[in-house]
């Protein structure tokens, strides 16, 4: 049987969900249902460390609505936000859209790239608590956001086809494009190396974690909490704490 995959942003903006939904049923399995979520509270769009922190809460309360209902959780959004609190606290697999980019292209060459919008520096952190950064080839923020990728998704391509050749000629074999505004955008682009989409890296990666049916880890920090109490957070939420 397919899997039930939630599509999960970290922001408000659901201009992105929808984007990010539409590349996730291009790179799903004939079979697999697809089904996309907006937090009901949090930053329209995550671009500083204080937005991701509120957009954490954010995200867990979507989750926790959604628990037992799917098959598996892909984080749609570029910080991989939560991403280990929600394998603690759901019951099936959460992929984060970059670690699962950036696993792929650990398989596609010596060395890779990563190109956002705007600051890198939360970036090289991330990659760096992943244990990626021996592979790093550079790092590329372009001058767009995610709300000017909606008004002019041509526009902004144009500056990540520049960007991609930067990073080519800086060493890196395969490029993630690390936005979840960018979901669907490699299509639009020319590169001499692989481009490597988080949503659709995040779907497949999904579907083959759905299919080896692991268990629910018993032990260890990804171990479903028990017994957490909590005060003034939704009813789901503080079910999944208390266990």
């Amino acid at each position: 049987m397919r899997p039930r995959l939630l599509i999960a942003n970290a922001n408000t903006t659901a201009g992105i969900t929808e984007l990010c939904a539409a590349a996730a049923r291009r790179a799903a399995s004939p079979g697999t249902e697809i089904v996309a979520a907006t937090p009901r509270f949090g930053p329209a769009v995550i671009g500083t460390r204080a937005e991701n922190a509120i957009a954490a809460h954010g995200l867990l309360d979507l989750l926790a609505e959604h628990a037992g209902a799917v098959d598996g959780v892909l984080l749609a959004v570029s910080h991989d936000t939560a991403l280990d609190a929600a394998r603690q606290l759901l019951p099936c697999p959460v992929v984060g859209m970059t670690e699962a980019a950036c696993l792929i292209a650990l398989t596609q060459g010596a060395r890779f790239g990563l190109i956002t919008f705007g600051g890198v520096e939360m970036y090289r952190e991330l990659l760096t608590r992943y244990g990626f950064a021996p592979r790093l080839a550079g790092l590329a923020g372009v001058p767009a956001t995610p709300e000017q990728v909606l008004a002019d998704p041509a526009g902004v391509a144009a500056l990540v086809q520049r960007a991609i050749g930067s990073l080519v000629e800086g060493g890196a074999e395969a490029i993630v494009l690390g936005g979840a505004a960018m979901a669907g955008m490699a299509e639009r682009l020319a590169a001499p190396v692989p481009l490597l989409d988080g949503i659709a890296c995040g779907v497949k990666l999904l579907e083959a974690l759905c299919g080896l049916g692991l268990p629910k880890p018993m032990a260890g920090s990804h171990a479903a909490p028990r017994g957490r109490e909590s005060c003034g957070l939704s009813p789901a939420l503080a079910a999944l704490l208390k266990g």
